[in-house]
This record gives C-alpha cells, structure tokens and sequence, in this order.
C-alpha cells in the first residue's frame, strides 16, 4: 500500500479510502461478521483510512466500525472520518450545521465509535440556513478541545468551498484539509473544472466517492443487456436506461479492452484511473464482502500509459455524460 499526504497537512493516509456506509449490511444483503471481516481485511492490507457517517444505517454503521476498530485494538493507527449535516431524528435542529447540531452530533458519534476523538470531521454537505462562520467556529472548537483533529467538506460548490476558505482566515480559524466529492470516469464536471485546482491551491486533500459509478463500471453492464438482479439499478431499469448511453457504453467497452490487455479487472481499471489523477488523495471504495478487497487493494499498483489515460480521457470527457448521482 502507498501512503500519501491529506493535503498539506502532515497526516498520511492509504492510497484507498475504505468506505464503511455497508450497504450491503444496510440493505439486508450482507451480515454483520461480514463486514466486520471486510472491514478486518482492508486493515491487514494496508488500508489505514476509513470514512463513515453519522446517517449511514441511523448511526449503526458507526457503531458497527467502533466494535471492529475495539476488536482490533490498532485505533491509534487508524484515520477515521464521520460526518455531520443530514437529517437524524424529527425534530428541527435534527439537521444542518449550526454550532448546536454539531455539538451535540460529535458526542453521538464519539459514543457509537467508542472513540475519544475523531481525526476528520466532515461537513457532509452545504447548510444554506446557517452561515458559514458559525459552522466553522464549532468545529474549530471542537479541535481545541481534541475532539476531532481535522475537519474537511463534503459535496459544496466551488464558490462554497472559497467563502469556507475566506470566514477561516478571516476568523484565524483552522481550514478545511479535505474536501470529498464524487468523482469517476462517468462523473467528472462536478470536481475538474474548478474544485482539483482549488485542492491545490489552498493545500487541501480530495477524497473521491462512487469511483465505479455505482457499479457501472465494473463491466458488469451493458448497453442492452439484462440488468443482474443484485444490483442497485434493477429496482430502477429506467434510470439506468437514461445512463446506460451510447457513449456510456462505448467506454466501458473499451474499458474492458484495456483491462484485458493488462490482465486486471474493468473495476480495477476504473480506480487505477483515479489514483493515477493528479490532485486525487483517495477514492473511497466501497466492498460489501472480504474477498472484494483483494482485487480492488491491486489496483494502486496498475500503472497507466500515457496513450490509455488520454484516451479514457477522451472518452469520458465530462460534458458528453448526463449527470449520475
């Protein structure tokens, strides 16, 4: 495993980010040992970072990583992040990021995660009823306090993400070190125009989302084909006839070329992609089972030509793609 910077910061973190939302478990596809084995492998294998969220599973999914992490006895080793922002309960400070969600949020989260601390609090997306100053004093007080020891943002705008930057100085508070977005092949407009040369700029990791484009990339799918019963998109068959263009379809055939020539897997090729992009910290791959770990932890060692990258480049340039979420 290759081990990399978050930002300017003097943190470093996996080449992969290993997303604990557990869908698999969330859905009633996969059992509670099964992700803790999951999440098991992904740490023997050198993954050292760990995204979840205070909404994933109503707050199971955190207390579910808290009892691996204990089992294993290794949390100082770890970078674990959890988010704030979504809707958690009825009531109307259920949601969003005013000084008094958050606070209350981090001890909810803290107390599922058995953690005392959480090394990457994240903004899980933009609260147009709270301005952004108040959000940014909690959280910068909740670094004083050493309950969290970086924060970053998830899915804001560009010009968010500058007025965040702007009220931090301006208030000599601590700016963000990540910003998380989704981010793939099929995926591109909401990160490259502006948002990679704003990481760099201001020193600030990105951790990506969806890399397989809720699975359309793995070569699973086709154009014209049935759609596997165990897939997200088969309660869907419309939405994914709306993604499942020509275009579409034509690079992940060629995907599928080239991953054969290298003797790896379409997924393979999609996050090899990602970690070959300059800017890129971590995708966040997502595993419901142990035995997907191994073939995706390959993928930071597949290495791109320069004719490959420029033509899925090409072929996946960001304004021919309707938009996937």
């Amino acid at each position: 495993m290759d081990y990399v910077k978050l930002g300017r910061s003097g943190l470093k973190v996996s080449r992969l980010c290993l997303g604990t939302a557990f869908r698999g478990y969330w859905n009633g596809h996969q059992d509670k040992a099964t992700a803790m084995k999951t999440v098991f492998k992904a740490i023997e294998g050198g993954i050292n970072f760990l995204d979840c969220a205070n909404y994933y599973f109503g707050g199971r999914c955190e207390t579910l990583l808290g009892e691996t992490i204990k089992e294993m006895d290794n949390r100082d080793d770890l970078v674990v992040t959890t988010k704030v922002w979504s809707q958690i309960g009825e009531g109307v400070n259920d949601k969003g990021l005013s000084r008094f969600h958050i606070m209350r949020e981090i001890e909810r989260s803290l107390k599922r995660l058995q953690f005392d601390y959480v090394d990457l609090y994240l903004l899980h997306a933009f609260d147009t009823e709270t301005n952004i100053d108040e959000t940014l004093r909690a959280c910068d007080d909740l670094i004083r306090q050493g309950k969290v020891r970086y924060v970053g943002a998830c899915n804001f705008t560009a010009a968010q993400v500058v007025e965040g930057l702007w009220e931090a100085d301006k208030g000599g508070m601590d700016r963000w070190a990540v910003l998380q977005n989704q981010y793939s092949l099929l995926h591109r407009w909401e990160v490259e125009p502006e948002l990679l040369e704003l990481c760099k700029r201001f020193g600030m990791g990105m951790m990506t989302y969806s890399p397989l484009a809720i699975g359309l990339l793995t070569g699973r799918f086709r154009r014209g084909h049935a759609i596997p019963s165990d897939s997200p998109w088969a309660n869907n068959v419309e939405r994914f006839k709306s993604f499942m263009t020509t275009e579409t379809d034509l690079l992940i055939h060629r995907m599928q070329e080239i991953a054969s020539l290298k003797e790896i897997s379409t997924a393979q090729l999609a996050i090899a992609w990602l970690i070959d992009k300059d800017g890129i910290t971590a995708p966040i791959i997502g595993p419901d089972k142990p035995e997907h770990i191994d073939e995706l932890l390959t993928a930071v060692d597949v290495r791109l030509t320069k004719e490959e990258r420029t033509e899925l480049d090409s072929l996946s340039d960001w304004d021919r793609y309707s938009k996937i979420s």
